[in-house]
């Protein structure tokens, strides 16, 4: 099952690129497992831009899949389908 991953800003420059596809190595792939394989596959760097030290996911980056926010309904647990498209997005500022 293919997943393309848009990266922005720093993970941008981390990867060398600003897309991911990633074949997915579950059935049932989610945002979750999705992110394990692009741990293992870019490394320390990756892992602490996205991961806190407790492991937990860093709170000023959003998720979206096909432009909807997995802030609902199940987060990290959010199932993907063959296609899905997820997006990082880094923290938003103005002014």
């Amino acid at each position: 099952m293919k997943i393309t991953v848009k990266v922005f800003t720093a993970l941008r420059e981390l990867v060398g690129k600003g897309e991911i596809a990633i074949e997915a190595n579950t059935p049932k792939p989610t945002v979750q497992t999705i992110l394990s394989q692009l741990s293992k596959q870019y490394g320390k760097e990756f892992t602490e831009h996205v991961y806190d030290e407790n492991g937990d996911i860093r709170g000023f980056l959003q998720f979206l899949i096909n432009g909807k926010s997995i802030t609902t309904p199940k987060g990290l647990k959010t199932q993907l389908k063959d296609g899905d498209t997820i997006a990082i997005l880094p923290p938003v500022g103005g002014g």
